[in-house]
């Protein structure tokens, strides 16, 4: 018998990450609210959905209300780097940060089939299996954080889980914010995430 990716996906994310199957089998919807404008992303719980469930849970506890996007990453601000890279990042509201959940394990790119493209959002972290709260907004495609891919030099890439549909334009103006080095000088506050469903 053969058994089809999403429910292997599924199998494989309950017995590595103790999630529970989820209920939707669409793309969930999401608004991120920002000073700058909205920016509509949908992410994906059949795909990659360790990585979503614990996203919506910092969505649906409030958690990133008076969190920011802190962090730019252009062409111009990054000498050091080898394999360069186009991406905005943000996270909670770090006076929250003693209520922050574990890391979660990280979801491939290889296993979900999401691949860095052109406005997909993703979990920033750094060792494997460390993600917490923070997510990034991929500019322009960036196969380099798929598996496989080196701008983390263990190879193993970051886990995407979703993609933005409106306001690519607030993304980009925040990528061309004012920053020393990576760090925003006037980071971008969120006002609030919330899902529609």
């Amino acid at each position: 018998m053969q058994l089809n990716r999403p429910f292997c996906l599924l199998v494989t994310a309950i017995l590595l990450g103790g999630c529970q199957i989820s209920p939707y089998s669409r793309s969930v919807p999401v608004t991120i609210e920002t000073t700058l404008g909205n920016i509509e992303i949908e992410v994906d719980p059949v795909a990659a959905p360790i990585t979503t469930k614990n996203f919506l849970r910092y969505v649906d506890g409030g958690f990133y209300e008076g969190g920011t996007f802190f962090r730019t990453v252009r062409m111009d601000n990054q000498p050091n780097s080898n394999i360069r890279i186009e991406v905005i990042q943000g996270g909670a509201n770090l006076e929250r940060e003693d209520e922050f959940f574990s890391p979660i394990i990280l979801e491939r790119t290889n296993l979900t089939g999401i691949r860095h493209l052109d406005g997909v959002i993703s979990m920033a972290r750094g060792a494997p299996d460390s993600a917490t709260h923070s997510i990034f907004i991929c500019i322009g495609d960036q196969p380099s954080l798929d598996f496989g891919g080196m701008r983390n030099p263990d190879g193993q890439g970051f886990g995407a889980f979703g993609k933005v549909v409106g306001g690519m334009d607030v993304v980009l103006q925040i990528q061309a914010g004012g920053a020393d080095g990576q760090r925003l000088v006037e980071p971008v506050v969120i006002e609030r995430i919330v899902r529609h469903e």
